[in-house]
């Protein structure tokens, strides 16, 4: 199982299913990360966290923390 986390910064890539449960989850989902979603990675923070992506046209900072719950290919 490969997580959102250990993307690289310019590699797309594509939502296979979201791990986490209750409002977590439903906040991902009302983002737009939701299954089948491309998402490129667009730029880390200075420190690693948090990470920048595009998805769905538009810009989104995600935690480390939540990134790891996102299964991906």
């Amino acid at each position: 199982m490969r997580t959102l986390k250990e993307a690289k910064v310019g590699e797309r890539v594509r939502v296979v299913k979201l791990h986490g449960e209750g409002a977590v989850k439903r906040r991902m989902m009302d983002m737009g990360i939701t299954k089948g979603a491309e998402i490129l990675v667009r730029r880390l923070a200075p420190l690693g966290d948090p990470i920048e992506l595009n998805l769905r046209g538009y810009e989104l900072s995600v935690r480390k923390a939540d990134a790891e719950m996102i299964e991906i290919v």
